[in-house]
């Protein structure tokens, strides 16, 4: 027949024989002496494929019954097995059966699509491997990265006392208009928003990440750790040119940085190793949570930045006076 492969397991799309009539039911016949033959043909949906008896006799499924007569199947006049399933995914039914595993999709969609197949033919290993595939893939999804948007300072308070995390929170506010921007303020702005992004991906297994669009600042990142701010970069200032004040948004990249890996010092404290423990030979010593807290206390930098410099007008000509 034209559009079949000779590989096992390959098939080619062709047009599904209907059963319409007494007639044409009299060209079909259960599967007899099948089992007896070298190799098994499957019309699955329009999709056709050659297999052995061999492979389908590895594992107890509907397949190996279909093959060996011990279930009633319908066949076409060149003896072809009709199944009315959908044949996209018996290919790789075949090669389970074949290689006792395979690699999985990683669409979760088709995951459930070939767990029904595995279900419906029986196979039940395939079915207990896509069942735990899914399972891992549900965990996956509750570890993406979810940044919350804060939108009072009753929630700001909440979220961060909530968290169990560091938290590293991103004012990024245009509302605040009073001035003018300098030519660069833009581009500095969408950098900072950009780094909090990367960052937020990277450390979201170990950091909360938060946005903020309220107060008076146009761009501030603020690193809380136990439920208290540790250090704070405010990313504008003010300065005074051409007659007229302008709002300039710097971009710290290094030490927006710095004061990131910062909070990871603030994580809940991970319980030592049994094996790590007894190999220091301090199996035996035990901190108090008091004592571990203030342990970690003395290690971090606490250094509340501000960067938000303001500036004194002066008569015209003379500098700005800076005040820190």
């Amino acid at each position: 027949m034209s559009g079949v492969s000779d590989a096992p397991g390959e098939g080619a799309e062709v047009p599904l024989l209907l059963v319409t009539s007494p007639a044409d039911r009299k060209t079909l016949a259960p599967s007899g002496s099948s089992s007896s033959s070298k190799y098994v043909k499957f019309n699955v949906g329009g999709f056709l494929h050659y297999t052995t008896v061999q492979t389908l006799s590895k594992q107890e499924t509907a397949l190996k019954a279909m093959s060996d007569g011990n279930t009633e199947v319908l066949r076409d006049q060149e003896g072809w097995i009709l199944v009315d399933r959908s044949g996209q995914h018996f290919g790789t039914l075949l090669n389970y059966l074949r290689d006792g595993s395979i690699p999985l999709p990683e669409a979760v969609r088709e995951i459930k699509e070939l767990l029904l197949e595995a279900k419906y033919y029986l196979i039940e290993g395939l079915v207990e491997d896509c069942q735990q595939a899914l399972k891992r893939r549900i965990e996956s999804c509750e570890a993406e990265c979810r940044i919350p948007m804060i939108t009072s300072a009753k929630e700001e308070q909440k979220i961060i006392s909530a968290s169990a995390k560091p938290v590293v929170k991103l004012v990024h506010n245009r509302s605040n208009n009073k001035y003018s921007y300098t030519s660069n303020s833009d581009d500095n702005l969408l950098k900072n928003i950009e780094l909090f992004d990367k960052l937020a991906l990277r450390f979201n297994g170990r950091i909360l990440f938060a946005k903020d669009v309220l107060g008076d600042e146009i761009c501030c990142w603020s690193f809380y750790g136990q439920g208290r701010k540790i250090a704070e970069i405010c990313c504008t200032s003010i300065v005074y040119a051409t007659e007229k004040k302008q709002t300039k948004v710097e971009f710290p990249e290094a030490r927006i940085f710095e004061e990131t890996l910062n909070t990871l010092m603030y994580e809940s404290p991970r319980p030592p190793e049994r094996a790590l423990l007894e190999v220091t030979g301090s199996g035996g010593q035990q901190h108090s949570d008091d004592e571990d807290r203030r342990v970690r206390r003395e290690r971090v930098r606490r250094i509340h930045v501000r960067r938000h410099i303001t500036h004194d007008e002066g008569p015209h000509g003379q500098p700005a006076i800076f005040k820190d």
